[in-house]
């Protein structure tokens, strides 16, 4: 395996990623970040398609769509880039509570996933079943409408996580208690 041991002396006793392997993780990181952007648009089209679409046909046609196709490949994304992300947390000198906006990022894709996971999927088979009345011609219930705000959470929030990324703001988290630095 092309992961590195510590280095002898090295006080933390943390693995080191090789850099062939860091880089493959960063980009299999950021590639599972943009796909699960990208997830996150057909969600918002789909959406929007199904509140707005020329037809019933085609707005039924949306819903099933959005119940059949995404909250799997969404939830895969999110799962992967928070496995690479731990990975590269642990396997580099970011670590994951080293800095607040790695801390900030891991946060922020378990509260993701976990929304994914809990607030998303369970309403799916109502939204196909909507989805499945439209196309048949049955009436309009009220209950779809809080689909805006998965799309539009998620999109901001992966916004954010991105800005973060980049940015990299606000420096180090404080250690609190322990030893001082010169006494390690």
């Amino acid at each position: 395996m092309a992961v590195r041991e510590a280095r002898p002396g090295r006080p933390d006793g943390r693995f080191k990623l090789g850099r062939r392997w860091r880089k493959a993780v960063l980009v299999t990181h950021i590639v599972s970040a943009g796909a699960w952007i990208g997830i996150d648009v057909m969600v918002a089209v789909l959406v929007l398609t199904g509140r707005f679409g020329s037809s019933d046909e085609v707005r039924g046609l949306a819903y099933e769509a959005l119940a059949t196709f995404v909250v799997w490949p969404m939830l895969g994304a999110g799962l992967l880039s928070l496995t690479t992300g731990l990975i590269l947390g642990l396997g580099t000198r970011w670590g994951l509570v080293r800095y607040w906006w790695v801390a900030i990022k891991l946060v922020l894709n378990l509260v993701l996933c976990t929304l994914i996971w809990v607030a998303l999927r369970p309403g799916m088979d109502e939204v196909g079943a909507y989805g499945r009345d439209l196309v048949n011609g049955a009436p309009e219930p009220a209950a779809i409408s809080n689909l805006f705000f998965p799309p539009a959470v998620s999109l901001a929030t992966l916004t954010l996580a991105t800005v973060l990324a980049v940015a990299k703001p606000w420096g180090r988290i404080r250690r609190t208690g322990g030893a001082r630095r010169s006494e390690r």
